[in-house]
This record gives structure tokens, sequence and C-alpha cells, in this order.
């Protein structure tokens, strides 16, 4: 039977993207588009820390001090390798600059503030390290280039391979300025899919030329909820669409077919997260369901100055639901590999929000560049990992600013990451995931401290710094490098499986081909697909997407650059 309506289950880019080519490539009317999800952030969040404080994994961890504001993370874009995304942009206005597209927008905002990196790595005794000399040994320019030269036909070799499994006779490789740069860029472990890995060698190869300075990095006007989301909700309630908050969707009802593949939804059950109460929707035949089946910030959980983030040990809003499918069907993957080994996959994170710029210039002065330019990973100056090697102990982004709309002129915000929660700070006895906000804060003022050229010392304005904080909010993140787990090809669902008649999956925890995850680019691309399968539009008007990796004149400038 034609469909002619859609059940989105998460409200996030992916789902969001699905509406869009729905309404415009297949005609469907926005009014028969329902959206059922606990928020509408997603993964591209950004908010005041009072709206945060009473979203649905913080209700049963409330904050004491909700002012200034929190970005749980920050993605940037590539323009060159997100064409979906663009394509998606290029299709919406602007909610914050009339005339404009969401794509004119960010396009208008980048040429005016284009990136370059001048502190991309800092490392105490050394200051701003030279980041263009890459490092790199024989053996390990040999490993990269078989993982660039790898046919997507052998992809499968890959298997369960971690990427300290395809380093092991070069562990070399992971004490070099290359690889602090990439697990930082993207956030990578040693631990994490080396399958995965080759997919940003090959989507991203170029990025061996540009890596020290991220000229290749597009950034949006204002965070990505304000700049992107947002653009995104206002189009599509003026199409009709229907957004149904504050909703978990905990289980589906499946049509009993003779065969056991057949994936036929029939019926959805929720949570009602406002009032407790236990709501049942019927999926009838002129509907499909598009279902983001993995966050990776679901479960996060909200610290401030004075307090750490607790550690939330859901399994998670989405995951737990794409389980409860996996029980049902047999080809629809297996999210115990990203969800149940938050080793590989927590992280923590800070927002700083400062009443005045004495901490932002200071950061100006250390690094010899202006806010917008930046992700400045700081390298420890003993080993810290469990090979014994030497490794960045935390990384941080000076937005742009202002980075919210309603931010004050006189206000900073700043943000920061520790890629490995559980390691301990250098100037703060403890280990990252049990720090406050106030000693994340310390910890970073300690290593601008390192690195500090003078002629005085940032050490020396710390009670200044102190007093000028609003808020500093850490994050607790149990899944937020989980798409990049160790895994089998086939333990992501397909965007449509096999045998399914009306259900769809979208987001980062599908598998397609050739998309690198963790980006917006695979996001939307899952959406536009699922949309065109069911809106039965032809395949050939989906966005062509590049092929770095089969330039020859891309792939002659990278091994050039693997033996500077």
């Amino acid at each position: 039977m034609l469909k002619k309506k859609a059940i989105m289950i998460g409200a996030g880019l992916a789902n969001m993207a699905g509406a869009v080519y729905l309404i415009q490539e297949g005609n469907w009317n926005g009014k028969d588009i329902t959206f059922y999800a606990l928020d509408t952030h997603g993964a591209n969040d950004g908010s005041t820390a009072s709206e945060a404080a009473e979203e649905y994994w913080n209700k049963n961890h409330p904050m004491e001090n909700t002012k200034g504001f929190i970005a749980r993370g920050g993605r940037m874009l590539n323009y060159r390798t997100y064409v979906d995304l663009m394509d998606l942009l290029d299709r919406i206005p602007s909610v914050t600059e009339p005339g404009m597209t969401a794509a004119e927008d960010t396009r208008d905002f980048d040429s005016k503030h284009r990136t370059y990196d001048k502190a991309r790595l800092l490392q105490g005794g050394k200051g701003i390290v030279d980041g263009h000399k890459l490092g790199l040994n024989n053996l390990d320019r040999i490993l990269l280039s078989r993982l660039v030269m790898m046919p997507d036909n052998q992809e499968e070799k890959l298997d369960n391979v971690t990427i300290a499994e395809y380093f092991e006779d070069s562990p070399h490789i992971f004490q070099t300025n290359f690889w602090y740069m990439w697990e930082t860029t993207f956030a990578f472990r040693t631990q994490s899919s080396a399958q995965e890995l080759r997919r940003y060698m090959h989507q991203m190869i170029y990025e061996f030329t540009q890596i020290e300075h991220l000229v290749g990095v597009n950034r949006t006007r204002y965070n990505q909820y304000e700049s992107i989301m947002l653009s995104l909700i206002k189009y599509l309630e003026g199409q009709g669409c229907n957004f149904v908050m504050n909703r978990r969707v905990t289980d589906f009802e499946f049509k009993n077919t003779p065969m056991q593949d057949e994936i036929t939804v029939t019926g959805l059950e929720m949570e009602n997260i406002e009032q407790g109460t236990v709501e049942h929707v019927t999926v009838d035949d002129e509907t499909v369901v598009f279902f983001t089946n993995g966050s990776i910030t679901d479960s996060a959980t909200l610290g401030d100055f004075n307090t750490p983030a607790p550690e939330n040990m859901d399994y998670g809003a989405a995951s737990s639901l794409w389980k409860k499918a996996c029980e049902r069907f047999y080809n629809l993957g297996n999210p115990d590999k990203f969800f149940n080994d938050r080793d590989a996959s927590e992280w923590v994170s800070f927002t700083l929000t400062t009443k005045n710029h004495i901490l932002l210039n200071e950061i100006t002065r250390i690094t010899t560049q202006v806010p917008g330019n930046a992700l400045n990973s700081f390298i420890s100056t003993e080993p810290i990992t469990p090979l014994g090697h030497k490794d960045v102990n935390m990384s941080i982004v000076v937005h742009h600013q202002p980075h919210f709309t309603t931010q004050k002129a006189n206000e900073s915000v700043i943000w920061g990451y520790f890629l490995y929660p559980r390691r301990r700070g250098e100037f703060v006895d403890k280990q990252y995931i049990k720090m406050t906000g106030k000693e994340m804060l310390q910890e970073l003022i300690g290593q601008l401290s390192k690195v500090d050229p003078g002629p005085h010392n940032i050490m020396d304005l710390e009670d200044e710094i102190m007093d000028s904080v609003i808020n500093c909010i850490p994050v607790y993140m149990p899944y937020a490098s989980a798409l990049f787990n160790n895994r089998a090809k086939s333990d992501r669902p397909e965007v449509i499986p096999k045998h399914s008649t009306n259900l769809a999956f979208t987001g980062e925890f599908v598998e397609q081909p050739y998309q690198m995850v963790f980006t917006e680019q695979s996001a939307v691309r899952s959406g536009e697909v699922a949309a065109f399968h069911f809106a039965e539009v032809s395949e050939a008007k989906l966005v062509k997407n590049p092929r770095f990796d089969k330039d020859p004149r891309v792939l002659l400038r990278a091994t050039k650059r693997m033996f500077e």
C-alpha cells in the first residue's frame, strides 16, 4: 500500500532531515508527519543551563547552579564532505538571518571567519608544537597507506579489529603528532574500530595536508542548535509537522507474519514522562516509522561549578528500544557492541561561561589566535597511557563570540573535553569524571600555565579568572564515542532492513556505504535515503557524494605529506 504518513521516533537531525525530504521530494503533507521524542536537541545541542536542567536526563540529578550556557558537545563542519547536510540547509530558511537559507547563513559567516588554527597542539616545555611535522615512521606510513588503499569490498577484513590491534606492529604511531591531532579532531581512541578509521581515512584523506591548521573546518554562526536545529524545527512546524515532546518510546508492536524476518510495525508503546502515564499509538497501513536507534547524548548528566556530573547507568532510551527490536528480529544489528562498553565510549566535557573576557584574552595571548579558530589539545609531558605513551590530556574549543544568541556582550563561552575521563588531572589529583566545574577550570588554567610564553603567567591570574565565572558545567556522556566502538559491519542495521515494509533506521548507528559516522553528513544521509525509499523517489536523485580516496591528486598530496 502507498505510504502517506510518517512517525518519527526521535527529533534529532536525521529524522528532521527525513521529514524535509518527504515534504520537498515526496510531496508529503507536513501535517501527516509526527515526531515523538524526549527533546529536540539531539547531539547538535546548545541552550541555557536552566533549559538543559529541565530535560529528561537531568530531572533526577538537579543542578544547584543553573546559570550560564551549556553545550554537551560540538561538531565541526566540512563543506567538501558534508554535501548532504549542505543540501538540506539550502532547503530551509535561517532562523537567525532573515533572507538567507541556513546554508547561506553558514557560508556567509564562515567566509568572514575562516578557520586557521595556529596552536593545534601544545605541550609543556615546548609551547606551541609544530604540527606540520606528523612524526610518522616508515611502518606507520605503510599501515596507513594500506587503510587508504583498501577497497570497499574488503572492508569486512577489519570486522572486530581495534585501531590498537591494527597498529600492533607499530605502536609508535600513537606517539606522533598525526595521532594526537587525528584522535582529538575526530574523537578516536586506540580501542575504537579500525573499520571506522578506514572510512575516515577514505573520506577525509585531504585532511592530511591541513590538519594542523584545520583550514578545512567550517563553522555555524552560533551553536548548532540555534543555527541548524532551530531552523529545521521552525521550517517543519511551518509545514504543519507535529512535535510531541516528553515521550519515551519503550516498545514496538509488530505484525505476526509466517516469515520471521518480515518487519511491519503496527503500534508503539510510549511513556509520557511529564505525567508518568503509558500511551499507545497505532501504526496503520499508510504510515512509515523512522527510528533513530542510538544517541550519543542519551543518559548524559550535568554538574555545575561546585558539583561533578553524576554517572547515569541507564542503557539509553534509543538503544533500549533498538534492543527490543533485536529481540524480535535477527537482522537488525547488535546494540551491545555500542552501548555496553562505557570504557570505550564515555567522555566528560565542560562548558564555561564567564562575565568578562579575561580568560578569553589570556588564551588568545598564549595561543596567538583569536576566538573561533581553535581546537587546542594539551599533550602530557609524562607517559599516561597503558602502553606507557604520552597522550593528550584535554582539549578546548574557544568559539567565536557570541556562541549563543542570548549571550551578553561581556560574556564568554568556552567548551572543552576529556577523551579519557578515568584518567587523572595533572593539577587536580582526581579522575576527570569526578571533578567539579571549578576543578576542571583549575586543570585548564594549569595546562595553559605550562605553555604560557610570558611575560606574566596565567596562573598569577587564577583568582581573577575564578571571580569571572558565571558557571562551569561538567557533562558526563557515557556514549559520546559509542558510534566508534569496535564492531563488525553487520552490527549496525541498514537504513531499510531487508523485508521491512514500514520501518527505517536513521542516525549514526546505521550501516551506510562509504559513510563515516560522528558527522552531520551521515545523519542527514540516512534520513534522506529513508525518505526517498518510502516516498518512491528515484535513488538517482540522492545527493552525489565525493570520493576523495579515488582522486589521484588528493592521494599524491597525502602521500607526500606523510613523508614530511
